[in-house]
């Protein structure tokens, strides 16, 4: 399988973008924390791609997950990117991964993004092969387009309670009226 190991060509993604491709030495990149990554390829045609998306936005109940349009324009562009280089819709299948909650006690944005990457693979009958989303640990996300191939690996959270450096603190030269840090 030529690709996987062989010095591919990395393509990282941010947030708010997607990309497509046919090329089997490439591998689509990212890091995810609330953000969701999805992965979509036609396992026939041998074409995939990703996006990395966040904030779905609310539905008028204010807590399920509703259809901000960026992110459906984000989800629709990946569709059709793969289906514009040749992947059919009914062999089109998915993977998601992120939706992490990174910030205790605030709302939980990870799971509506999560949420909503579901149903909207679910509405648009694009059958999901796996998923691997919440926790409260950001992931590294490595996908390889032709293959469907995608690996992941959790990043170590931060933990609090350990030791903080100590930084000495000198008392700011005064100029004036001004403090200087």
């Amino acid at each position: 399988m030529t690709g996987l190991f062989n010095n591919p060509r990395r393509v990282n993604l941010i947030q708010g973008e997607y990309k497509v491709s046919d090329d089997p030495e490439v591998v689509l990149s990212t890091i995810l924390g609330s953000c969701v990554g999805v992965c979509i390829r036609d396992p026939v045609a041998k074409i995939g791609g990703m996006n990395h998306f966040l904030l779905p936005g609310k539905s008028i109940d204010g807590a399920s997950p509703g259809m901000d349009a960026n992110t459906v324009h984000l989800m629709e562009l990946l569709v059709n990117g793969v289906m514009r280089r040749g992947g059919l819709r009914d062999r089109l299948e998915a993977k998601i991964f992120g939706g992490a909650k990174m910030i205790i006690g605030i709302s939980d944005i990870g799971r509506l993004n999560a949420q909503f990457a579901k149903r909207f693979l679910e509405y648009e009958g694009i059958r999901i092969l796996s998923s691997d989303t919440g926790g409260e640990r950001g992931r590294r996300l490595q996908y390889w387009p032709v293959s469907g191939r995608a690996m992941q690996s959790y990043i170590a959270p931060v933990d609090d309670a350990s030791p903080k450096p100590t930084t000495r603190r000198h008392a700011p030269p005064s100029v004036g009226d001004a403090e200087l840090f």
